[in-house]
């Protein structure tokens, strides 16, 4: 989506080749017994490339076309004046890697910025992100069990404008109980990472336990995640959060996210507190998102098993479900400038808050109408509630108003 070269920095790659070598593998006219340093002297396969000891500003280009089998395994250290930056050249699809006997692509270093590749059929996760301050942009993942997991010691990094598809296996369905997980298009479990200006789509996969499973960004055991201008469509839930006991998910912040789905049931958030065995889940933030779920089997939000402010904020949202807007027991969750509409609500409103018809332009697009109530609806925000001051912004790159903001991802 255009909003994100708004929100985040971009540098070329170009900057980064110079500083280093440039590396290119052509799965079709490459030789594994050449130098790689150019086109015409490219690698072959990615046993060189897991070889190789990169350095701080290198680059790995892969051709287009090219098909691999994984893993791709990217284990050393660049620097933030310097990463390692993958890339793709030539013309033709993205590079594919593949393979149901490994992750595909292993990110265990630090300060790599890896474009160019699609990852598929891989045997958990398309890529596994473990280190620091790397950014996966502009890639594609699809039939996974996640599209991109960052796992528990992966924080700072970020995950943008990619397209994850159909990640859609699960990695544990059975009658045992409360256990079964997967379908996700990103699992967080890490601190401190953003996942912004994707889109992400057909997240869900039936399950022994709860029927269908699946989520398009779940988070678990991850903190201070930062979730925003991310286009969802047919997933099972946009989001879910829990932590296990002696861990914790705490203050993580959605925005600006717009979410469809013309499946015939599904969520935007779920979250709970200290009674249910993966809470309690504390500081969440959901803002200016904008939601549209017409089946009767669907549910805004729901903050359940103890339910306060404490564990859920919301502000600034249109939520549109064909079922129940939102749920909440306990002392409630802090709700305030928002717009539902819904067969039911188990929640008290807010300040500034409504049921009514949020008049969208239509099932997939959401933006408001002339005469919708979510018009100069919201209440005005400090950066904190929406990530920073970086991503003030509507999903379309349009800045806040200083005071009464329409509600939902789109700014008039």
């Amino acid at each position: 989506m255009a909003v994100v070269a708004s929100l985040l920095p971009v540098m070329p790659s170009a900057a980064f080749a110079q500083a280093g070598t440039t590396y290119y593998v052509d799965s079709k006219a490459g030789d594994d017994a050449k130098a790689g340093t150019s086109a015409a002297t490219a690698w072959k396969s990615l046993d060189n490339v897991n070889a190789a000891e990169f350095k701080p500003g290198d680059t790995i280009s892969f051709k287009r076309g090219s098909g691999f089998t994984g893993p791709l395994t990217l284990a050393a250290k660049g620097t933030a004046a310097r990463p390692i930056v993958v890339q793709a050249y030539g013309t033709g699809p993205l590079a594919k890697i593949s393979g149901g006997e490994n992750d595909c692509v292993v990110v265990n270093g630090d300060h790599w910025r890896i474009g160019g590749l699609r990852a598929s059929g891989c045997r958990w996760s398309g890529f596994e992100v473990g280190g620091d301050s790397n950014e996966l942009i502009g890639v594609e993942a699809d039939r996974n069990i996640a599209g991109v997991h960052v796992t528990p010691s992966g924080s700072r990094n970020t995950i943008r404008d990619s397209v994850l598809t159909d990640n859609a296996r699960m990695s544990v369905n059975d009658d045992g109980g409360d256990n079964d997980s997967g379908a996700f298009g990103v699992l967080l479990n890490g601190d401190d990472n953003v996942v912004t200006g994707n889109t992400i789509s057909g997240s869900f996969a039936r399950s022994e336990d709860y029927g269908t499973d699946g989520a398009a960004v779940e988070i678990f055991g991850g903190d201070r995640n930062r979730v925003t201008h991310n286009t969802s469509r047919n997933n099972e839930t946009f989001s879910e959060l829990g932590a296990k006991k002696g861990t914790t998910a705490t203050g993580n912040v959605f925005a600006f996210n717009v979410v469809t789905s013309s499946r015939s049931r599904g969520s935007f958030l779920i979250t709970r507190g200290s009674r249910h065995i993966v809470g309690p889940v504390k500081g969440t933030i959901a803002v200016h998102n904008s939601v549209y779920l017409p089946a009767r089997d669907t549910i805004g939000w729901s903050c359940h098993d103890g339910c306060s402010p404490s564990i859920l904020k919301l502000r600034n949202n249109v939520i549109l479900v064909g079922g129940e807007s939102g749920w909440e027991d306990g002392k409630g969750a802090d709700e305030a400038g928002s717009v539902y509409l819904g067969r039911k609500a188990r929640f008290k409103l807010g300040p500034k808050s409504v049921m009514a018809d949020p008049k969208f332009v239509s099932r997939t697009d959401l933006r408001l109408r002339p005469g919708s109530p979510a018009l100069g609806r919201g209440v005005g925000l400090a950066p904190h509630w929406y990530g920073g001051k970086a991503f003030g912004k509507d999903i379309t790159g349009k800045p806040l108003p200083a005071s009464a903001p329409d509600a939902g991802a789109y700014q008039h």
